[in-house]
């Protein structure tokens, strides 16, 4: 099956440039052809091991490559005893797909489209090798036919049919909805992102024999440099944490907690003093400092060993966190800005243009439309044709225009730096954790985030590796988790990885 660690992230166009190169050093597109449809054969014998021999495969070939590798799979389980009816939407145009449509003429008839709906509700199992990676129009009338009919079973080659292969966006109105895509070399970005992993079902990936060439985005990997040697707290980094009034202090506390357990020496929470009794009740290893308003940061701020700083969770939305917020950018110290904080930016030019390259903002979607009001449109809403934009995309001009990274949380969250340099991580297929769908997950991330900076991690390597360890603390926990939970899932994490 498929495995989501640190590997490329392929676009089309990119997948298309690797098999231009396996072709031109000597490999032919109908050898590729064969041995995706070989790849294809031996993961659907994997996954649906009770399909024997009589079997019925209704298989819908497209006119291109897809359709190639379609006529490949027909062939192969034609000789394994399956029952198969292939039905081509209209005839292959390229060389090696109509080289296949022959092999597959000597063998067994290529049907018309006018019966393929009763064809598809007869079969044990459809697969659909349409258009694969290369769909940019939305699907027509007699392809939207095939979701009414309801396939029992459905294999993917490459990506559903209707599913945009960058952005896993769906073109127009309909896609078909795979129980398995199988796809080839490395992970596709429509498979990870947006609608992407709830289209494609389980997802296989299969080696076909094309080397590494362009991997402009990659998913995330294990995180490395994380164990502690000998040397002085101070040496870990001191990070500061502001927190919000009496009866706000929860998600400043679970965040400072997240930032102790990733590793730095040293965590203080400022809050109004008010709260200081409440927070003092909840903290030990923490310490606490009382902080009435802008001026106070700034004593605070003299002590030059507070080397990072979070502001957002819990924290409030007046004018003195405003003001809070703005002598902590001025500061210029590695600052992460989630929550509360992101919402007074996007509130105000003054902090907007404040921003430096020792920041990171951690946005959830509705944040980030705030902020990027324009970019959240581009990444929502019915598409026309593709490639479209993506969340990797909008991630990558907000860092660029913001001049800082840009943590933008989800299932598929995207680490984008402002030089362009995209990670992603994907919670999704068998790294899923939906159980992160909980009140304070997010301030958690933000705490490890922070913890990473104190310890001297720039703003993107520090997101990159707080968000997979994220995820990776949620998965080991499963389902009833709670934000307390997470920092406390650190500790034996770390231990089993040796990081």
């Amino acid at each position: 099956m498929c495995s989501l660690d640190a590997a490329a992230l392929l676009s089309a166009a990119e997948m298309r440039d690797a098999e231009a190169q396996a072709i031109a050093a000597g490999t032919s597109g109908s050898v590729l052809m064969e041995r995706a449809g070989a790849a294809v054969v031996v993961a659907l014998e994997a996954f649906w091991p009770d399909r024997a021999p009589g079997a019925r495969a209704c298989i819908l070939c497209g006119p291109g490559g897809n359709g190639g590798d379609g006529y490949v799979v027909a062939r192969l389980l034609h000789m394994r005893g399956w029952r198969v009816r292939v039905h081509a939407l209209a005839p292959a145009t390229t060389p090696d797909a109509r080289a296949q449509a022959e092999k597959w003429a000597a063998t067994g008839v290529t049907e018309g489209w006018d019966e393929t709906a009763a064809s598809v509700q007869d079969a044990d199992l459809v697969i659909d090798a349409l258009f694969g990676l290369g769909l940019s129009r939305s699907l027509g009338p007699e392809v939207a036919a095939i979701c009414e009919a309801r396939p029992r079973r459905l294999l993917a080659i490459d990506l559903p049919s209707g599913l945009c292969s960058d952005s896993g966006r769906v073109i127009g109105e309909t896609c078909l909805d795979a129980d398995l895509t199988v796809s080839f070399h490395m992970p596709k970005r429509g498979h990870v992102l947006a609608e992407g992993p709830a289209r494609c079902g389980a997802l296989d990936i299969r080696d076909i024999g094309l080397v590494d060439g362009q991997d402009e985005v990659r998913l995330i990997g294990l995180p490395a440099g994380l164990a502690k040697k000998s040397g002085h707290k101070y040496g870990y980094g001191h990070a500061l944490v502001l927190s919000g009034g009496v009866g706000r202090g929860g998600a400043a506390r679970m965040a400072a907690r997240g930032v102790l357990r990733i590793g730095a020496g040293l965590v203080t929470v400022a809050c109004p003093p008010a709260a200081l009794q409440e927070n003092a009740a909840r903290l030990d290893a923490i310490m606490l400092r009382p902080l009435r308003d802008a001026e106070g940061l700034d004593v605070l701020l003299k002590d030059t060993r507070l080397n990072a700083l979070l502001l957002g969770p819990g924290l409030g939305t007046r004018k003195r966190e405003r003001e809070l917020v703005a002598r902590a950018l001025a500061a210029r110290r590695g600052t992460v800005l989630d929550a509360d904080a992101l919402t007074l930016i996007a509130e105000d030019e003054g902090l907007r243009a404040a921003l430096h390259d020792g920041c990171l903002l951690t946005p959830h979607d509705g944040e980030f439309a705030r902020l990027f009001p324009d970019l959240a449109d581009r990444m929502s809403g019915a598409i026309a044709h593709g490639p479209a934009f993506s969340r990797i995309d909008a991630a990558r001009e907000a860092a660029a225009r913001a001049g800082c990274a840009v943590l933008l949380k989800g299932p598929d969250t995207i680490i984008a730096a402002a030089d362009g340099r995209v990670r992603v991580n994907p919670g999704v297929y068998e790294r899923a954790a939906p159980w992160l769908a909980t009140a304070g997950a997010g301030d958690v991330l933000a705490g490890l985030a922070t913890g990473l900076v104190a310890r001297g991690w720039p703003g993107f390597e520090a997101g990159r590796d707080a968000a997979w360890l994220h995820v990776e603390a949620a998965r080991r926990f499963g389902p009833g988790l709670i934000a307390e939970d997470l920092p406390e899932l650190l500790p034996p994490l770390l231990r089993e990885l040796g990081i």
